[in-house]
C-alpha cells in the first residue's frame, strides 16, 4: 500500500446549511463515520480539519503575508493521508466524502517517497 493525501476544498466549511450548532453536530458524525470505516479498513493514517487564517511565507527573504486569501470554495479545509494500492484505489476512498454535497472538492495526490 503506498500513502496519498486528500486535500479537502470547499464544502461544509462555507455552506450556508451548516450556520446551525445542530446542523454542524449532524454532519459531523457523517465525518466520524467516514473516518472509522477507513480505520476499520486499515486505509486512515491521519488528518486534521484546518482553521481558515494563517500566514505565506515566501522568497528569499522569507516575507511574511497573512493569508490564505483564496476564494472560499476553493480554501483548504482539512486533509487526511490514506493507504491504498493506487491513484484510482485512492480516488475510490474518496465516494464517501461527506462535503461533496456541499460541493466539495477533493484532491487525491500521492506522497512522494524520499529515501534517506
Amino acid at each position: 500500500m503506498e500513502k496519498f493525501m486528500l486535500i479537502f476544498h470547499g464544502g461544509s466549511d462555507v455552506a450556508p446549511e451548516m450556520k446551525s450548532p445542530e446542523a454542524m453536530q449532524n454532519h459531523m458524525q457523517k465525518w466520524f463515520a467516514w473516518i472509522e470505516k477507513l480505520q476499520k479498513e486499515g486505509r486512515y493514517e491521519s488528518g486534521e480539519a484546518l482553521l481558515p487564517h494563517g500566514k505565506f511565507v515566501s522568497g528569499p527573504n522569507k516575507l511574511v503575508t497573512d493569508g490564505p486569501f483564496a476564494e472560499s470554495k476553493e480554501l483548504v479545509g482539512g486533509y487526511f493521508i490514506v493507504l491504498a494500492k493506487d491513484l484510482d484505489d485512492a480516488v475510490k476512498l474518496t465516494h464517501d466524502y461527506p462535503d461533496f454535497i456541499f460541493n466539495g472538492k477533493v484532491q487525491v495526490r500521492p506522497v512522494q517517497k524520499i529515501d534517506m
